[in-house]
C-alpha cells in the first residue's frame, strides 16, 4: 500500500489504454528521477481488450518505468500461443528485460525458458505461481488465487450465503480455475458457469438465464469487476434476489460497494503487481537485487467491502485502484 501511494501521482500521467494483440504502444520516456542509462523492458500479459483490471496494471508498470528512466513495451494477447510469439518477439528485439503474466503456463514455457537461456531476465505477475520457478524466471508479483478462492468462500459462508454461482470468463486460465475452486472448498455449494469475457451481451444473457433457471443462487461470483457491474443487470432482468460479489476493482466496481450493488471485492492490487514487477528488472540491472527469496511476492487477497470502501475510494478515481 505504502508503494501504491506513493507513486500513484507518477501513475497520473501515464497512458491507460488496454491492449489486444494489436496494441504494441510504448509508453513515453519521461525525464528520469533515477539517473540510470535506459533500459528497454517488453511488458507481455494476456490481457482481453477492454479488461479494466489490466488499465491499472499497465499504469504501475508505467510509473515504475517512469521512475527509472525505462523504455517500456507494452503488448498484450489473450490466446497463450500468441502471447508466447511476443515473448519470441522481444527476444529477438534483445529487450534488456521481460515482465509476463503466465496464466497459460504451457503456451508460454518454451518462449519463457528460451529468453532466459539467451540471458535476457524475466519477471512474471499476476498468473503463473505454480509455474514461474520451473522456467528460471527471477521473480512472481501477484496472489496466490487458490488461497484467494479459499478466503472467498470462507466470507461466503460467513456471510450466510446458500449457493453461489461462479463465473468464468476464460476457459483454460489456471488462475480463474483456481479462484472457483478454492472458492468452491471453502463454500461447497458453488457452481461454475463459463461465458465468453469478450461479449458482454452474452455474459448478461448467459448469468440472466441462469439465475431464471435455478432460483436458489443467492451469490454470483465473478472473478473481475466488468462482469460484477454485467451481474448486475442480470439479476435485475432475472428478477432474483441474488447478491453480487466479485474479485478485483475498478472506480466503477468501488461505486458499486459504496452504493451497496455489490457486497465486497477480493482485491489483489493490480497496479502493485505492474510496478514492481518493472522494479523487480530495473534492481535487477542495476544492483544485481531479487525480491522475494525465491518465493512469490503476494499482492492479495484483501477485502474490500462498505467497512473500508472510503479509504480506496481517492485511489480509485485517479485510476490506480
Amino acid at each position: 500500500m505504502l508503494v501504491t501511494s506513493s507513486v500513484a501521482a507518477l501513475a497520473l500521467a501515464a497512458c491507460s489504454s488496454s491492449g489486444g494483440k494489436q496494441d504494441t504502444g510504448e509508453a513515453a520516456a519521461p525525464a528520469s528521477a533515477a539517473g540510470t542509462p535506459t533500459m528497454t523492458v517488453a511488458f507481455i500479459t494476456h490481457a482481453a481488450p477492454g479488461d479494466t483490471f489490466w488499465d491499472l496494471v499497465r499504469k504501475g508498470a508505467e510509473a515504475a518505468a517512469a521512475k527509472s528512466n525505462i523504455d517500456l513495451q507494452y503488448q498484450s494477447d489473450p490466446d497463450g500461443a500468441n502471447q508466447s510469439n511476443l515473448v519470441q518477439s522481444a527476444i529477438d528485439k534483445k529487450v534488456d528485460g521481460i515482465a509476463v503474466t503466465l496464466a497459460k503456463p504451457d503456451a508460454m514455457k518454451a518462449n519463457v525458458e528460451k529468453a532466459v537461456q539467451a540471458g535476457v531476465p524475466v519477471v512474471a505477475l499476476n498468473g503463473g505461481i505454480d509455474s514461474w520457478k520451473s522456467m528460471g524466471v527471477l521473480g512472481y508479483f501477484g496472489q496466490d488465487e487458490k488461497i484467494a478462492g479459499e478466503a472467498a468462500g470462507a466470507r461466503l459462508k460467513q456471510d450466510g450465503a446458500k449457493k453461489t454461482l461462479c463465473v468464468i470468463q476464460e476457459q483454460g486460465h489456471v488462475g480463474l480455475e483456481a479462484r472457483c475452486d478454492g472458492a468452491k472448498a471453502g463454500f461447497p455449494d458453488t457452481e461454475k458457469i463459463y461465458v465468453t469475457g469478450t461479449d458482454m451481451p452474452s455474459v448478461q444473457a448467459a448469468i440472466t438465464s441462469k439465475l431464471q433457471q435455478d432460483s436458489s443462487i443467492d451469490r454470483v461470483l465473478t472473478l473481475g469487476a466488468p462482469y460484477a457491474l454485467t451481474a448486475i443487470k442480470s439479476i435485475k432482468d432475472a428478477n432474483s434476489s441474488a447478491k453480487v460479489v466479485t474479485f478485483d476493482t475498478n472506480s466503477d466496481l468501488v461505486t458499486a460497494i459504496k452504493d451497496g450493488q455489490v457486497e465486497w471485492a477480493v482485491d489483489q492490487q493490480p497496479f502493485l503487481q505492474g510496478y514492481l514487477a518493472v522494479d523487480n528488472l530495473w534492481l535487477y540491472k542495476t544492483n544485481g537485487n531479487t525480491i522475494g527469496g525465491g518465493q512469490p511476492t503476494l499482492t492479495g487477497p484483501a477485502f474490500i467491502d462498505k467497512t473500508n470502501v472510503a479509504a480506496v475510494e481517492q485511489f480509485a478515481a485517479n485510476g490506480t485502484r
